[in-house]
């Protein structure tokens, strides 16, 4: 009985070590990143007043990640419309309430389904794009070798993929809401019998320029979210080519996690702040 006391005391202690190694763990990194934001804006503010801004690693990081988001975004945005049309649409007829299909399939795809779609597309393929450029410039030693020469990786790498991010991630909120609205009102006249008046009218008469605005602003929250969780990640990347893949796969996990935290937080605070349009 000893020994096994002494077994559950000795295991039950393991566990709550390692939980609260995770913990201190999660407020490590959560403040190296506040401490990265910060540096960032630092930095911006000193290069644009000096005219220092890497203009061209801002465009050229841009481009590359709208090659990376864009086909997918599209891909993932035409059924997402479908889907948010059919379901709203059997749900109308159920109740009779057939005429207000357009503003409920249109300000749900705009208030949360396009920001949503862009938060998952830019952890999954911008944040590991991010991630590995930057674990691989780490572990090839690119990054002392910066350091080494005076230039703070920040400075040269961080903050123009910071606000090429979410530029995107705006750029990509808007695509997002035009094809899922267009690909709702299209299902819903060829395939739910609806017609074309009642549902832009009903949009029109729900929904309101601060809808796609909350959405921009939430998807630009969200790019800056997931530039700082992919930087610091690829920059705190060890172990060679098997920690540059731990780190990816650290990044999207954490970047999803933080990304639907945050949309709860914007979201209820709009709820609460904003007022909403009744028609």
């Amino acid at each position: 009985m000893d020994t096994l006391a002494r077994y559950r005391h000795t295991r039950l202690g393991g566990i709550i070590a390692i939980v609260l190694r995770r913990i201190h763990d999660s407020f490590v990194t959560a403040g190296r990143i506040v401490v990265m934001a910060a540096s960032a804006a630092r930095y911006l503010v000193t290069d644009l007043l000096r005219g220092q801004f890497q203009w061209k690693e801002f465009i050229s990081q841009a481009w590359f990640m709208v090659g990376v988001a864009v086909v997918p975004t599209l891909l993932v945005a035409i059924p997402f419309g479908v889907i948010i049309s059919i379901q709203i649409g059997s749900l109308a007829q159920q109740v009779g309430a057939t005429s207000f299909v357009g503003a409920a399939n249109g300000i749900g795809v705009i208030r949360q389904g396009s920001p949503l779609v862009v938060a998952l597309l830019m952890a999954g393929a911008v944040g590991s794009a991010i991630c590995s450029d930057l674990g691989a410039r780490t572990i090839r030693e690119e990054i002392d070798a910066l350091e080494v020469l005076g230039i703070s990786p920040i400075q040269r790498l961080v903050l123009p993929r910071i606000l090429a991010c979410m530029l995107v991630g705006v750029l990509l909120c808007g695509i997002v809401a035009f094809a899922g609205v267009l690909t709702g009102f299209l299902f819903n006249l060829l395939a739910q019998g609806g017609t074309p008046g009642s549902y832009i009218s009903s949009f029109a008469a729900f929904a309101a320029p601060s809808d796609l605005a909350l959405a921009e602003l939430k998807s630009a929250v969200f790019g800056l979210i997931v530039a700082l969780v992919s930087c610091y990640k690829g920059l705190a990347a060890k172990g060679g080519p098997k920690g540059v893949a731990d780190a990816v796969n650290a990044t999207v996990v954490l970047a999803v996690v933080l990304l639907f935290a945050v949309n709860v937080v914007i979201t209820q605070m709009a709820t609460v702040f904003l007022p909403q349009r009744i028609g």
